[in-house]
Parts: structure tokens; C-alpha cells; sequence
């Protein structure tokens, strides 16, 4: 008599805990419902010119895998992409897009500044959000 009360002790707990692992189990192997995937719009291409880089759609646009039919007038410009590391002629402006300053000739950084980015005047650098260099 001794030794029933802990064995029905004993039986009980372990009853307890094979009814709820039995429990847990079969919460862990029901299938989790997948989430839906996003409902996205379709896709429409884009039917009005680029305007990156110039003040104006370009002139000629006529499809994207097509490309130009008429060349780019030089004063619809903006700016340009330096060439071989230094800016084309009539475009002596260099923008630096790290630091958000461009450089003018005969300023004190002009010639070892690396352009990303050339303009004709000063006003173009200014209206894309550039400052001018410090003295």
C-alpha cells in the first residue's frame, strides 16, 4: 500500500503527458494554410518618353525596343554622362552624385574631380538639386 499512491500518482502524470503530446502532435502535422500570394496588376508598358537627363521627351521617341528615328537636338539636353572620365565639350560642369556638389572650371577640386555627371551651365547643375562647390 505503500507504493500505490505513487504509482497511481505516477500513471496519471504520465497519461497527462502522453494526452498532450498526443495533442501537440497532431496541432504540428495539420497543414499550415499557405498565404496568399500578392494580387499584382498587370503589366502595362509605359507609353509616354523618358525624360531622365532632359528637360523635354526626347525627340523621335517611337518604341522602346525600336528606339530614335529623329537624333536629339543638343539644346533638349540637360546633361550627360562623362567620357573617358572628364566631360564632353560644351558641357565643362562636373556633379559629383556622392556628395551632391559640381565643380566649375578654374575652380580649386576641378581638375582632379571625377564627374558623374556633366552640365552646360551652372543653372541645369542647380535645378537637379547640386551645389556649388566651396572656394
Amino acid at each position: 500500500m505503500r507504493f500505490a499512491r505513487p504509482v497511481l500518482r505516477l500513471a496519471i502524470l504520465s497519461l497527462l503527458v502522453s494526452g498532450g503530446m498526443a495533442l501537440w502532435k497532431r496541432q504540428q502535422s495539420k497543414a499550415v494554410p499557405a498565404k496568399p500570394s500578392p494580387s499584382w496588376p498587370p503589366f502595362e508598358p509605359a507609353t509616354t518618353p523618358p525624360t531622365v537627363g532632359f528637360t523635354e521627351p526626347l525627340v523621335g521617341f517611337t518604341d522602346p525596343l525600336v528606339g530614335f528615328t529623329e537624333p536629339l537636338v543638343d539644346s533638349q539636353m540637360k546633361w550627360v554622362a562623362p567620357v573617358d572620365g572628364g566631360c564632353p565639350d560644351g558641357y565643362p560642369i562636373k556633379a559629383n552624385d556622392n556628395s551632391g556638389i559640381f565643380h566649375v572650371p578654374g575652380g580649386r577640386f576641378y581638375e582632379r574631380t571625377v564627374p558623374e555627371r556633366c552640365y552646360s551651365t551652372a543653372d541645369d547643375a542647380l535645378a537637379d538639386g547640386y551645389r556649388q562647390a566651396k572656394a
